[in-house]
Order: structure tokens, then C-alpha cells, then sequence
């Protein structure tokens, strides 16, 4: 069984890139990592890749919409051979939809629909000598089908190339017991996002847009969240992925105590 490879997703510092994308890859490199998780690549893989490149960074998961055609501001979503050619020149491996809205996940010819459409996602990746995976939130778990999440629901539909990369924070929020859910999905789990926090109910459903500083999130080992048996059930995962949706303080002090976290725990 693998050893998971350390990660950072770069949403963390969202914020920092914006003002000094160099100096924030800079700092990133000196807190000892050497691979990000990328978001928002497809229009600008090559500036993206030449700047990682400088400053000793690779990245082999992605974040890309793969399962709706609008964003939630009404621009497009590029096209599926467009977002895998981008991830190509960035030398991703595997590209993951980050979100799909509360609402196709009450209904279970919705889930089944956008199984297909992952299914379909695969077909089109493998062309390109990729994969694919969906990353969860809480409003996946809070539904049922026939007894179970419809997150698991979704799982059984689909093909068996298809990864999940499990949010351990947001899947706790949904209610699930985070060990157990672990343990069901098996070998399909190839990547985490290691977060921790305050336990929440689900925010998705409100209507309200979210405001990432109401989870409550802090440093991994200081919330609530059962990390070290999470890591310890996803026995086949190839990544752990650093995240913060948000950070009271500094937050390259907080994604250094995570590093120091994992590192204890043999992952770097």
C-alpha cells in the first residue's frame, strides 16, 4: 500500500497568489513542498506551469469543472478536451470536479445523471492519458437513496476508473462518520483533503452563500475532525493534500503546522 505524496491545494492561498504569485510559490517551496494541487488552470496552464516550474513545484491533481457547463457566475466552462489538454501541459494525472450544487443531489435520476457524466469525463480523459475523480463537500451526504448518502448512491454508478478524492473535513460535516465511510469506498479513494475544524451542519442547503470563515477551520490535530484514523483507513490513497478553505491567521503558519503534522506521521 502507498505512502501518500504531501500536497498543498493552492486555494488555500487563494489571496496570496492574487497579490504575488512568485513570492507565494516561493514561500510554498520553503516550507519544504514540492507538489500542488492546482485550481482555475485550463485558460493558463502554461504561465502556470513555467511558474511552478521556477520555483521547483509540480503538481499532479487539478481541480477543473467537469460536470456542468456554467459556473455559478454564468461564464462558461471550458470544454472537457480543452480542460484535459491544459492538464497535460501541466503534467496533471488526475482532474477532479470540486463541487456540484446541493440541489442534483436530492434527486436520484440527477445523481444518476451526473454519474453518466463522470463516466463519460473518464472515457474522454483516458484519450488523453488521464483520470478523473469528484472531491465532496456535505451537501452529498445529507440526502439518502434506498438507505444510503447519495454520495454513496453516486459511488456505485460509478466505472471502476473513477477516483474520489475524500474532503475529511466537509464529509465530517456532512454527517458521515468520516473512518467508516473510509473503510466502504475502499481502493476508489486515491486522494484527501487533510482539513480540520469545527464539525458543522451542512451550509449548502441554506440558500446563504457560504462564508468560509463560519467553518471554523484550524491546523490539523486541533479540531474535531478523526484524522489520524481517516488516514490510517484510506490504506490506498496516493495523495494528502494540505487544505485550507479558510485560516484565522497567518495562514503559511498554518499549512506549516500541517506539513509538521503529516511529516510526524511519515507523510512528506
Amino acid at each position: 500500500m502507498p505512502t501518500p505524496q504531501l500536497s498543498l491545494q493552492l486555494y488555500s492561498v487563494r489571496h496570496a497568489l492574487e497579490a504575488d504569485q512568485d513570492a507565494t510559490l516561493a514561500r510554498i517551496a520553503g516550507l519544504g513542498l514540492s507538489q500542488v494541487e492546482v485550481f482555475g488552470f485550463v485558460r493558463r496552464a502554461e504561465e502556470l506551469s513555467g511558474a511552478l516550474r521556477r520555483h521547483g513545484l509540480a503538481a499532479r491533481t487539478g481541480h477543473a469543472e467537469l460536470l456542468s457547463t456554467q459556473r455559478p457566475d454564468g461564464a462558461d466552462v471550458p470544454s472537457l478536451d480543452d480542460t484535459f489538454a491544459a492538464a497535460k501541459r501541466l503534467g496533471l494525472e488526475l482532474v477532479i470536479d470540486p463541487f456540484v450544487p446541493a440541489a442534483r443531489w436530492t434527486d436520484e435520476k440527477e445523481i444518476a445523471r451526473t454519474a453518466a457524466l463522470l463516466n463519460e469525463a473518464a472515457d474522454r480523459a483516458a484519450e488523453h492519458g488521464l483520470r478523473v475523480g469528484y472531491h465532496n463537500h456535505s451537501q452529498e451526504f445529507v440526502h439518502t437513496v434506498d438507505g444510503s448518502s447519495a454520495f454513496e448512491y453516486f459511488v456505485s454508478l460509478l466505472d471502476p476508473g473513477v477516483d474520489l478524492e475524500i474532503d475529511l473535513y466537509w464529509a465530517s460535516a456532512g454527517g458521515k462518520d468520516v473512518v467508516g465511510l473510509l473503510e466502504r469506498l475502499g481502493a476508489r479513494v486515491k486522494a484527501l483533503h487533510v482539513k480540520d475544524g469545527a464539525i458543522i451542519d451542512d451550509p449548502f442547503f441554506s440558500g446563504v452563500p457560504l462564508d468560509p470563515a463560519d467553518t471554523g477551520q484550524v491546523a490539523p490535530g486541533q479540531g474535531q475532525v478523526p484524522l489520524d484514523e481517516a488516514l490510517a483507513a484510506a490504506a490506498h490513497a496516493e495523495f494528502a493534500i494540505i487544505e485550507f478553505d479558510h485560516y484565522d491567521g497567518d495562514i503559511f503558519e498554518g499549512i506549516e503546522s500541517a506539513v509538521r503534522y503529516l511529516a510526524a506521521r511519515g507523510i512528506a
